[in-house]
């Protein structure tokens, strides 16, 4: 099988690698890429905001974008050609995956004039961070279960709710937030999104720490918080049909962005040749190297399931199941893997407060690795969706499809 680019692709890659090149410092391969929502000091948040407005300028933020909004009007091959060239070099986290791969597509299809105006072309140049308020204590995987209620009031919509999980609610600027309008219909079809200012009377972010050390999840607390009509993305009860949109771009960026995303099953062989196990070097046993060969393979057959990603890209089709199928084998790898780490490193490995001592990336992969496999959409449902979508088989029973929410126990 061929995976070289294509003609066009090569000059793309070309291009991008020069201005890389002229403006950003190459990875000396030591350095773990720094994961898109750890931007935890306000220098961090301002240097990445430097690094995207740097991008904007050259005409390599927004590659996807149509360009009458800004964007380089190019497809999602040249985004992930872009994601490869950039990961090797040394920048700023790109905090800016909400705001680009998930609110700008919503906005381009949904929003009104007035709102394209206005909001994309800071979106663009990386002077407005986004989070997207969707998750709540009782409506995560479920989304048309929340409670978050949005009661009009004139030409105002008035708040009340919690959510939670909102991946750097604590430095963006705005959010897209969906709400239930209409508690008398399906839990599907009284819902009504809005854009929010983070810094508005009636809206609190609380970090919430992770076991891992990091805060890059927060609950949002909303208490009569006043939005204007004009702040309304969509239609009036029509907000699943925007949060599909969302949510979908969600597949395709974590699609994308898995599919150039690195795996270490590598990096445990000197690991496993700087310990000792019955008095030898551990890479001498048997055992641990038919481990880190299980581990590699299994990597390998998740890198040629990316291929599958990249080559319906490439001929312009939509990937079918591959992004849900690389999320649920990644997501358990990842973990097996760690784990594998710290039990080669000792008991003590798993507990040590050093972040950057020889261990300490496999550390925090295991202590995230949970998180991980819940987080855009959890391994249960990636497992409904490669059941239903490729396997063909019959969808789980809804008997509360369409019962209005206000019955529903």
């Amino acid at each position: 099988m061929d995976f070289s680019d294509t003609p066009e692709e090569a000059a793309f890659r070309k291009d991008a690698c020069a201005w890389l090149e002229a403006n950003a410092t190459l990875r000396d391969g030591s350095e773990k890429v720094q994961d898109a929502f750890m931007a935890n000091t306000p220098e961090e948040v301002t240097a990445a905001q430097a690094w995207q407005k740097r991008k904007a300028e050259g005409g390599w933020a927004g590659i996807t974008w149509p360009k009458e909004y800004g964007g380089r009007g190019g497809n999602e091959m040249q985004q992930i050609i872009w994601n490869q060239e950039e990961g090797r070099y040394k920048v700023p986290p790109n905090i800016f995956v909400v705001s680009s791969g998930l609110v700008a597509p919503t906005l381009i299809a949904h929003g009104t004039d007035k709102q394209k105006t206005e909001i994309l072309p800071s979106l663009l140049s990386g002077e407005g961070v986004w989070c997207q308020l969707f998750s709540e204590p009782a409506a995560g995987s479920d989304l048309a279960g929340i409670r978050t209620r949005a009661r009009r009031d004139g030409d105002d919509w008035v708040i009340t709710g919690q959510k939670i999980w909102t991946s750097g609610a604590h430095y963006s600027g705005y959010g897209i937030l969906l709400a239930r309008s209409n508690p008398d219909v399906a839990k599907h079809k009284g819902l009504t999104m809005f854009v929010v200012k983070m810094d508005s009377p009636g809206i609190e972010a609380r970090r919430i720490k992770q076991i891992s050390g990091h805060s890059s999840f927060n609950e949002v607390f909303l208490d009569e918080l006043r939005i204007p009509d004009s702040d309304r993305l969509g239609p009036v009860d029509g907000g699943w049909r925007v949060a599909m949109t969302t949510l979908t771009n969600e597949r395709y960026t974590l699609a994308i962005g898995r599919s150039v995303g690195g795996m270490r099953a590598e990096e445990l062989i000197p690991l496993a040749s700087g310990v000792t196990l019955n008095g030898r070097p551990a890479i001498e046993n048997d055992q641990v190297r038919a481990k880190i060969a299980e581990f590699a393979s299994r990597q390998r057959g998740m890198e040629f399931t990316s291929y599958r990603i990249m080559t319906a890209l490439s001929r312009d089709k939509e990937p079918m199941v591959e992004g849900s199928i690389g999320k649920l084998m990644l997501g358990k790898l990842r973990q097996e893997m760690a784990s594998f780490a710290l039990e080669l490193t000792g008991s003590t490995a798993g507990i040590s407060d050093q972040p950057k001592d020889e261990t300490g990336l496999w550390r925090v992969d295991y202590l995230t690795a949970p998180g991980n496999r819940i987080s855009g959409g959890s391994d249960e449902i990636q497992r409904n969706i490669i059941a239903e979508r490729l396997l063909g088989m019959p969808p789980e029973i809804r008997t509360d499809k369409d019962t209005p929410f206000s019955q529903l126990k």
